[in-house]
């Protein structure tokens, strides 16, 4: 496997990738929600390449940049062991150098949920991922479900900027418990990582209270409250039923509903999403 650390570097190598391509764009701290990605991406292209690239422009001044775990040996024998050909690893500098001042700025979208609680975080967000399609130049990128706004603000760029690439959406990984992987579970002490266990039962009481019949947005939101509230560690930053393509809150679940939170377990800041309607098997934005 070929670990590439400059721009320069990768347009050199880029040539000699066969195609297709397959990018997977993560900013290490691996666990198998990623490796799953490289997985589904091995078995699709010729060539695969993973980046690892802790992006400082989507972080907020109150974000955990500086502590955001950085495991990159670690990640390397992962990405190797999963069948990636490269890791494109550039610097903070390579990606922004002095006197850099170009955005991608995603409206609608970006202005809800997550781009409400972190403000810029989606153009940084946008403007990381578009220099990697362009510097990788694949075929198709895979991303996580667990990021669910994300999936479909990056959707919505590939759409309206003509990006030749296929972006691909895949589903949220979880552990024994249901909780979903993310890298800032290993920030989680062992009482935490327990309270942050009602999460995934706050979803399977919306979806069974779905399945008796509610169809109330919000009474099934404070149903899902009461639950997450009896866990004095969780502090909920907000509980969405929306839309699962513009995001728009709904008033009735009569058809597909995207379901997502966002909870501080102590300091850890942790998003999810689950999608209510029965039978319903498209990811958002596709």
């Amino acid at each position: 496997m070929k670990i590439i650390s400059t721009v320069a570097g990768f347009a050199r190598y880029r040539p000699g990738m066969p195609a297709p391509v397959g990018l997977v764009p993560t900013m290490g701290c691996l666990h198998e929600g990623h490796l799953s990605l490289v997985k589904k991406a091995r078995e699709e292209n010729h060539s695969v390449v993973a980046s690892i690239f802790v992006n400082p422009t989507q972080f907020g001044p109150s974000d955990d940049f500086n502590r955001y775990p950085r495991t990159f040996d670690r990640d390397c024998r992962l990405l190797d062991d999963a069948g990636a050909d490269a890791v494109f690893a550039p610097a903070p500098e390579a990606m922004y150098p002095d006197g850099y001042d170009t955005w991608v700025e995603v409206g609608g979208i970006t202005q809800r949920l997550e781009g409400a609680a972190r403000p810029r975080h989606f153009r940084g967000v946008a403007t990381v991922v578009l220099k990697l399609l362009n510097i990788v130049q694949p075929d198709n990128a895979y991303f996580g479900q667990k990021d669910a706004q994300q999936a479909l603000v990056i959707h919505k760029m590939a759409r309206d900027l003509n990006l030749n690439v296929n972006i691909q959406v895949l589903p949220v990984i979880r552990d024994e418990n249901g909780l979903a992987l993310s890298s800032r579970n290993s920030y989680l002490s062992t009482s935490e990582k327990a309270a942050a266990g009602r999460i995934p039962a706050a979803f399977k009481l919306a979806e069974a209270m779905l399945k008796e019949g509610e169809t109330s947005a919000g009474l099934i939101k404070d149903a899902v409250t009461r639950l997450l509230e009896q866990e004095p560690v969780l502090r909920i930053e907000y509980i969405s039923i929306a839309d699962p393509c513009s995001l728009e809150e709904m008033e009735t679940i009569d058809r597909p509903a995207l379901l997502s939170l966002a909870v501080k377990a102590g300091s850890t800041r942790l998003i999810d999403n689950t999608l209510l309607a029965p039978g319903w098997k498209d990811s958002p934005g596709q």
